[in-house]
């Protein structure tokens, strides 16, 4: 479908999606549903943010409305998106997964409570005026993702012999995404590891991408905190997988895909966290007065059928690791691994 029959369709409902029961009385509160990602992606993000609803006492169906709306990664069509979420009266937006899925709930309305999950920096990024309390219309919770690109540059480090090129994978689109990189080349600036930016906003995009890994001989690749990346995640571990790349991810459920290591938050509790949030606003509650949310816990999760598969040489040392923490579990997945549970910064 092009993008103008697309957003042609939206006055219809059509870009709705249509994965859980909408109540339809007038009566229910009625939340908007923005998200970045793909309409297959949306199984793994709905329970989570279902779960923190219910804490509130709502369930979709009986005691609220979702009107769900997804850009299916591309970015461009999440204005117009949002727009039509506004032009519905809907009592909040929860924008999902990425930064540009707020910033376009925020252009276009600055009286509807918008909730957001995200993995850049809200305050840099001028969604709130800080993270104890917010202002205005917005709050919710973030991954942080760019500070947790340093930590996976190091496990990429632990994969290559000393010298080795390492690539970093960041959308161009997504100025938190874009951070990441940054962020990486300072830090392998400092360390002398020689670091390759890639950037991939389309599937055409990635296949580049890949081309250049080749030419530059590249030894290991970091893939950038992403909706378009999450969702692109079964993409990503076959071209990982045909060209015996170790790739680190953000995202345990790119590790489960079949994808090497995973280093990062959890989704599916910031998720929980954002749905939580919406109920109480729906309630009464004020975004401004509601603190920003941190991740708790960070899991590494090494994918052992993919290390033996594409018989990547783990180190010990990094092994070791896996083994260590709150919660170890082998064969956790369809993939069979190991996860890690650690311990972080909690509200701030």
């Amino acid at each position: 479908m092009r993008r103008r029959e697309f957003i042609t369709l939206l006055g219809g409902g059509a870009a709705a999606w249509p994965l859980a029961a909408r109540a339809q009385q007038s009566t229910v509160p009625v939340i908007g549903f923005l998200s970045s990602l793909s309409r297959s992606d949306l199984g793994l993000v709905i329970p989570g943010f279902h779960q923190g609803l219910n804490e509130t006492g709502f369930v979709e169906g009986r005691t609220v409305a979702i009107e769900y709306r997804g850009a299916h990664g591309d970015y461009q069509l999440l204005p117009a998106l949002a727009a039509d979420l506004v032009k519905r009266n809907v009592a909040v937006i929860a924008a999902i997964s990425g930064i540009p899925a707020v910033l376009a709930a925020k252009v276009a309305t600055t009286t509807i409570p918008i909730v957001f999950a995200i993995g850049g920096d809200p305050v840099a990024s001028r969604l709130v005026a800080s993270l104890n309390r917010p202002g205005g219309n917005i709050t919710g919770v973030s991954f942080y993702t760019s500070p947790l690109v340093i930590k996976r540059l190091d496990l990429a480090r632990e994969l290559v012999p000393n010298g080795s090129v390492i690539a970093v994978l960041v959308n161009p689109e997504n100025p938190p995404n874009v951070a990441e990189g940054t962020a990486a080349q300072t830090a392998a600036a400092a360390l002398g590891q020689p670091l390759l930016i890639l950037k991939a906003s389309t599937q055409g995009h990635i296949d580049e991408a890949f081309e250049t890994i080749k030419r530059q001989q590249v030894r290991a690749l970091i893939v950038g905190a992403d909706p378009f990346f999450f969702s692109e995640r079964v993409k990503l571990v076959v071209l990982m997988a045909r060209d015996v790349l170790p790739t680190i991810f953000a995202d345990r459920e790119q590790a489960e895909a079949g994808g090497l290591i995973s280093y990062g938050a959890s989704r599916t509790d910031a998720y929980r966290q954002a749905g939580n949030y919406v109920g109480r606003i729906v309630k009464g509650e004020k975004p401004a007065e509601l603190p920003v949310t941190l991740p708790t816990k960070f899991h590494m999760l090494i994918n052992l059928k993919t290390a033996k598969s594409l018989r990547f040489d783990l180190p010990a040392t990094l092994l070791a690791r896996a083994d260590e923490g709150d919660r170890i579990r082998e064969g956790a997945s369809e993939a069979g691994a190991i996860s890690r549970c650690k311990s972080g910064p909690g509200k701030a």
